[in-house]
């Protein structure tokens, strides 16, 4: 009798939390079992108190486990983040990552290098194939563009545009990538570039891409920098490398931008940026893509170029990195078959849900990508960017 009724308390308690995750859903117009695209259709029903516990970490990593699925994910996220589910679900067991958020955001340079082991160095073979052909692992700009090689090289020359590159400037590159950046300011406008970044894989790979041009990679963390050895640099760029620093870290990272920039220099940043300020990252973005990473807002960026710099332009154009991202996917799920001998499925379910999840919070318009264009004392006459 008494595992009767025990039996019939936990068929209830599951039935609740099902109608509170369906009414939730129904929020976005997402269905339990629906043939829509962007329904959701649950494999474990441990699905339900795991999402309403846990809030986003528990919705990735049930995905990851293969508790449920969902043809087009970039949709269904995009519809949860409409309906502003993430703000409803609070997870309830945040104080103890609010406080390693916290602790986090106190790292020194030594620590800088995590990011690069964690999600950089996984393997050159996943970047090779999933990047354009210059391995440009950053926003693409869509203007003219159709395919995500002209994508990349559209954005790679407004860079250079913007920053007005010609022959003989002496280039800094924070958070250089592979190398495409360099590699292209180098064959393309005959200028010099240092490019620093902390992925030992990345190292490796953009030497070789980049043999034989006016192009240094080295292994270093920006506060590594030193005037009295490197000197100062014509212009400064930094490319999908921001989001890595960290709010404490913001006004440290201009401060050393200013100090080995020219007084006539520019400073070009490429950043994806949020809506608010904030000083954690999504919980697991934070613990299984992008450790110790945030995305700053507009008014974190002001401030930390306060007395610094004078602003020059500010420009906005996220909505294309919903197609860039989708590009990514799709190179990545065509590639799996000669991948999966190195990665498991845990993780092919891990970065689906990392490529085509990010595409759905930039179609929400949750996230932004700005770049934005900066002088040390104001261009003379001012300073008109090119689109």
């Amino acid at each position: 009798m008494k595992g009767q009724l025990a039996g019939r308390q936990v068929t209830m308690a599951h039935d609740k939390l099902r109608q509170r995750f369906e009414e939730l859903l129904a929020l976005a117009d997402v269905k339990i079992g629906g043939d829509r695209p962007w329904d959701l259709h649950v494999h474990d029903d441990r699905l339900y108190v795991r999402v309403l516990t846990d809030g986003p970490l528990g919705l990735g990593e049930s995905y990851m486990d293969g508790w449920w699925e969902c043809e087009q994910l970039d949709e269904l996220v995009r519809r949860l983040l409409d309906a502003d589910l993430d703000e409803r679900v609070k997870p309830r067991r945040d104080f103890p990552r609010l406080f390693l958020a916290k602790m986090a955001s106190l790292r020194g340079p030594v620590d800088a290098f995590h990011i690069g082991r964690h999600h950089y160095d996984i393997g050159n073979d996943l970047y090779r194939r999933m990047l354009d052909e210059r391995m440009v692992y950053s926003c693409g700009y869509w203007r003219e563009a159709t395919t995500l090689d002209e994508a990349q090289e559209a954005k790679l020359d407004l860079v250079c545009r913007k920053l007005g590159l010609y022959r003989g400037m002496r280039v800094l590159d924070i958070g250089c990538g592979w190398g495409g950046t360099a590699r292209y300011a180098a064959e393309e406008y005959g200028v010099s570039v240092l490019g620093i970044t902390v992925s030992a894989e990345q190292v490796k790979l953009a030497r070789e891409l980049c043999a034989g041009l006016e192009v240094e990679i080295r292994f270093q963390d920006y506060r590594e920098l030193d005037r009295s050895r490197d000197g100062t640099f014509d212009r400064v760029l930094s490319l999908g490398m921001f989001e890595h620093v960290g709010h404490r870290n913001y006004r440290t990272f201009m401060h050393t931008v200013q100090k080995h920039l020219k007084e006539e220099g520019l400073f070009l940043l490429h950043t994806i940026g949020g809506l608010r300020s904030v000083s954690r990252t999504d919980p697991w973005i934070n613990r299984y893509i992008f450790p110790n990473s945030m995305l700053p807002s507009a008014r974190q960026i002001t401030t930390a170029v306060e007395g610094l710099f004078v602003m020059e332009d500010w420009h906005s154009f996220g909505a294309d990195y919903d197609r860039t991202l989708t590009c990514w996917h799709r190179n990545f799920e065509d590639a799996w078959p000669e991948l999966k001998g190195r990665y498991d499925e845990r993780f092919h379910r891990m970065w689906r849900y990392y490529l085509l999840g990010s595409a759905g919070s930039f179609r929400a318009r949750r996230n932004q990508l700005w770049q934005i264009v900066l002088s040390p004392r104001g261009m003379p006459g001012g300073y008109v960017a090119p689109r």
